[in-house]
């Protein structure tokens, strides 16, 4: 054994557990010792009285006062000018040995002159019978493995053997290795120090002898060791600690002509990376991914110094390692045993054999026999629909900053909404308008699919989950939407299951936040109004998460947001810098009113049944009657009385969250409906309350279903309960899913083009640029008024709608140029009119035959016609399908426009791209993400019961 034993004891008062009581088991654990230390010093990182009178009664030779941020590395440095043993046992406040661990330790150290270091088997403070470490290796590209961290101790390691390296904590180090090698590695930040000294020491031609039966119990909250903790602040240091450490080495390992390759790595090494954990879902280990490579690439020094030591004491080759590193077999087996060991079974989906599919199928049949006329259809028209532009490259334009295309001289952000409409048309490239046909024969198999799976976050009964599954598929603001011809609408009720879906596990998956956050981007560009309501859900949602959760998963819940803060930040600023914020909650699309009487009491009352309108749903086209169809609200009565009472039948917290949502949603439609934002062509246009009620009908359903769920008291009751509810919207749903047969949809065929056909072919034959050019649409109202739009392109185009022009509150420069354009041509047949659109960019003039147009007006029009035929400088195209067209003749200038933010918003674009790229990288499921989403229920709140 070694003559004389000196132990150094490391205190770190400001340690996240119990310093004193721990250090007080510490000295104790010392002074049982069968064969006790001789000389004990003590290094106080920090002052304090208790810990200073615990170290003063030890019998410590000294007690050395350091600051309170010295590591273990320079406080062991402080500590080595009085080492007078032949061996150093490295101590903190909370490594408490066995009565005869130095005994053992130093048994082993005297096994062989060649043993440089005895490493013993660290257990946990509480539970004696978990291994804390007992060994650690490397990998071929130096990342450290723990030889059997975790395990539960059952003797299987207690034949000592050679190791690559141990935990630093606990181990006795032979007094004349320690100081050839300058002791611990300052430039390790606290992690694989102990490592690096076995490293170090093999090197020079020592080795590392594990002594299982030496046991040594840590808690993991003093200065020795890589940082411990589950906050988020502990696990960051922790993160930093372990790659700062793992760069460092690779640094001082490295051969000389090497080096500064690694180095000049650094940053493009951090920066793949951060894709990769991103990819793997682990964003938190990006912040301390830079700080480490930061810190490594301004360390140069800690490197050359660590380096210049491995060079005067190295005896052996860097070979001498290979046979102690874990190979990439021994690897994989292990993590995959560590894998399947945490991963706890959860039960089938039973999608086919619980009847989902079967639901989609129905629901598939019956939206084809409903919309059997849309087959034959190459474009959707009605409503608010308008075709989709002819390219991928043209449908993404729309969606960027820069000119609009309506209006005189619009330049600005797109909305939202553009982009939902691009990423759909980018599904049929080669006739993008099509898509939105495919859309909506699958629209209610898509939403049956939606609601399915949207419920199975609150119940495990098969017949639930097919009653959901119906009920969103034939929801009445759905169906209206749908006859309607409300595109935005249709996609919020298609993705708001799939958000409720991926949200409501946000907290605990990287991976549904990702997707999450994606998805309401879509919703809230589909609907701006839903924004106050589900930022208020987000705000309780994040609220649960830290009084609940204590903040465990916050992260991700505030992830959810960042992507459609950065989608809408333009248009944001857009509005307050022309003081009209409010437009940013405006419908996009076409300017589409509201089908009945939306004053009264009665619409608002309707409104908590789930219809938007008072026309019931397509209820009085069907009977043929006028008025408001009030009785229309028995049909759906059945889920609002279940979702009341859901709280009280059992599932508490869900069914109480999801009334608070329907409430939100109701609150929402009622204000909503009286805001006019928008202005048509008959004038303002307010807010559809239906996208809100999407919501709320999300939210009644899911109170239901919860409540259902949760009632086990008479289980025969639940699927009479729920065949109630599929009959009544059974019997609801007929007005509308008949109506394109009986002809009172707004659904139309086409058109392909809302210009006439004539315009589109002059683009594509080459004699004059198609999207560059413009058409002047004068249209004679019901008063002989005329109203005046300019259509860039060869059509008037969904994504091409911008609230940018719908919503402005004052009349603009480019309004008032318009309006005296107009009113030179229809008032007279001379002037140079025709040459201000030319220059203008302006290409085409066309005079439409409003439908169901008055005498008043067709005077007017043809008026307005004869004077038109009368200049020289407009050439008469002639009678079209849309009216009377005309070509400008001469030479029409390309499109202009001053503006002044264009490097400006390509920052913008940059960083939205760079949010929405960081979301699809989150969202993107791995085998990690998924078998870690296995250990968790797939019900959400399944505990928490009345």
């Amino acid at each position: 054994m070694p003559a004389r034993v000196h132990a150094i004891l490391v205190v770190r008062p400001h340690g996240r557990g119990p310093t004193d009581l721990h250090l007080s088991r510490t000295l104790r654990a010392l002074a049982a010792q069968t064969r006790r230390a001789d000389v004990l010093t003590v290094v106080l990182c920090g002052p304090d009285e208790t810990l200073t009178r615990l170290a003063s009664e030890s019998g410590a030779e000294a007690v050395i006062v350091a600051g309170r941020n010295t590591g273990f590395a320079e406080a062991l440095r402080l500590a080595g000018r009085r080492i007078s043993g032949d061996a150093v046992w490295l101590l903190a406040q909370d490594t408490a040995p066995a009565p005869d661990a130095l005994a053992r330790l130093a048994g082993a150290l005297e096994t062989a002159p060649s043993v440089a270091l005895a490493a013993p088997k660290l257990v946990s403070w509480d539970d004696p019978t978990r291994i804390v470490s007992l060994g650690v290796t490397l990998t071929r590209t130096g990342r450290t493995v723990g030889l059997a961290d975790g395990e539960l101790d059952q003797g299987q390691h207690d034949a000592g053997e050679d190791v690559l390296g141990s935990d630093i904590r606990g181990v006795l180090v032979r007094a004349q290795v320690w100081q050839a090698l300058g002791g611990v590695d300052p430039g390790l930040a606290g992690a694989d120090e102990g490592l690096d000294l076995g490293i170090r020491a093999r090197l020079a031609g020592g080795r590392v002898a594990l002594a299982p039966t030496a046991i040594v119990a840590v808690a993991g909250d003093g200065v020795a060791g890589t940082p411990t903790g589950r906050s988020a602040g502990a696990r960051g240091r922790r993160l930093y600690a372990v790659r700062k450490a793992q760069l460092h080495r690779r640094l001082v390992y490295a051969p000389a002509p090497v080096v500064p390759l690694h180095w000049l790595s650094l940053l493009p090494l951090a920066l793949w990376r951060t894709l990769g954990h991103l990819v793997a879902k682990n964003p938190g280990r990006i912040g301390p991914e830079w700080a480490a490579s930061v810190s490594v690439l301004v360390g140069l020094a800690s490197v050359i110094r660590a380096r210049r030591t491995i060079r005067r004491t190295r005896t052996t080759s860097w070979l001498s390692l290979a046979q102690l590193r874990i190979g990439r077999r021994d690897l994989r087996e292990r993590l995959e045993d560590e894998a399947d060991a945490a991963t706890a079974p959860r039960e089938e989906l039973r999608f086919f054999s619980g009847g989902g599919a079967w639901v989609v199928l129905g629901a598939l049949a019956t939206s084809l026999l409903s919309f059997s006329a849309l087959l034959a259809w190459p474009v959707l028209g009605g409503g608010g629909l308008a075709p989709l532009r002819s390219g991928v490259v043209a449908l993404w334009t729309d969606a960027a900053y820069g000119p609009r295309a309506l209006g005189w001289d619009t330049v600005g952000p797109a909305d939202p909404f553009a982009a939902v409409v691009a990423l759909i048309g980018s599904l049929s490239p080669l006739a993008p308008s099509r898509a939105l046909v495919i859309l909506w024969l699958l629209a209610l198999p898509l939403a049956a699919l939606g609601g399915w799976f949207a419920a199975t976050r609150v119940t495990e009964r098969s017949v639930l989950r097919c009653t959901a599954a119906f009920a969103w598929a034939v929801a009445p603001t759905f169906l209206v939407a749908l006859v309607e011809g409300r595109p935005a609408a249709v996609i919020l009720h298609l993705a708001l299951p799939w958000l409720v879906y991926t949200a409501t596990a946000a907290r605990r998956s990287w991976s549904s936040a990702g997707l999450a956050s994606i998805l309401l981007v879509i919703v809230v560009a589909c609907a701006p109004s839903l924004a106050p309501a589900l930022g208020a859900l987000w705000l309780v949602a994040l609220i649960l998460a830290f009084v609940v959760r204590r903040g465990r998963g916050a992260g991700r819940i505030i992830w959810l947001v960042i992507p459609s803060i950065a989608v809408f930040l333009p248009l944001v600023w857009y509005h307050l810098t022309r003081g009209d914020p409010l437009a940013v909650f405006a419908d996009p699309g076409r300017p589409l009113a509201v089908a009945g009487n939306p004053d009264g009491l009665l619409p608002k009352i309707l409104f908590a049944f789930g219809y938007p309108s008072t026309d019931g749903a397509g209820w009085l086209q069907f009977l043929g009657e006028d008025g408001r169809a009030w009785w229309v609200a028995a049909f759906t009565a059945p889920v609002l009385v279940l979702a009341l009472l859901g709280p009280a039948l059992g599932r508490l917290l869900p069914a109480s969250l999801a009334l608070v949502a329907a409430g939100l949603g109701v609150a929402t439609a009622v204000l909503a409906s009286g805001i006019a934002l928008t202005a048509g062509s008959s004038g303002p246009v307010a807010i559809w309350p239906g996208s809100a009620l999407s919501l709320a009908w999300a939210g009644l359903l899911l109170a239901a279903v919860a409540g259902l769920d949760g009632f086990r008291r008479v289980d025969a009751l639940v699927p009479v309960a729920a065949s109630l509810v599929i009959a009544f919207l059974a019997i609801g749903a007929v007005p509308a899913l008949t109506a394109v047969i009986r002809g009172d949809a707004a659904l139309t065929d086409g058109p392909a083009s809302t210009l006439p056909a004539y315009v589109q072919t002059a683009g594509s034959e080459g004699e004059r640029d198609g999207e560059q050019t413009a058409t002047l649409v004068l249209t004679v109202q019901a008063d002989a008024a005329y109203s005046a739009a300019v259509v860039w392109g060869a059509s008037e185009t969904l994504g091409g709608q911008t609230t940018v022009q719908s919503t402005r509150p004052a009349l603009t420069a480019g309004d008032r140029e318009l309006a005296h354009v107009t009113a030179d041509l229809v008032s007279t047949a001379t002037g140079d009119v025709v040459a201000d659109l030319a220059r203008h960019g302006i290409a085409y003039v066309l005079l439409e035959e409003a439908p169901g147009e008055s005498d008043v007006a067709r005077a007017a029009r043809l008026g307005a016609q004869n004077l038109l035929n009368q200049r020289a400088d407009l050439v008469s195209v002639g009678e079209t399908a849309r009216g009377a067209l005309w070509s400008v003749d001469g030479t029409i200038a390309e499109r202009t426009v001053d503006d002044a933010s264009g490097p400006h918003s390509i920052r913008v674009a940059l960083l939205q791209l760079g949010v929405i790229v960081v979301a699809l990288l989150l969202a993107v499921p791995t085998r990690a993400s998924l078998r870690a989403g296995r250990r968790h229920p797939r019900i959400i709140g399944e505990g928490v019961r009345l």
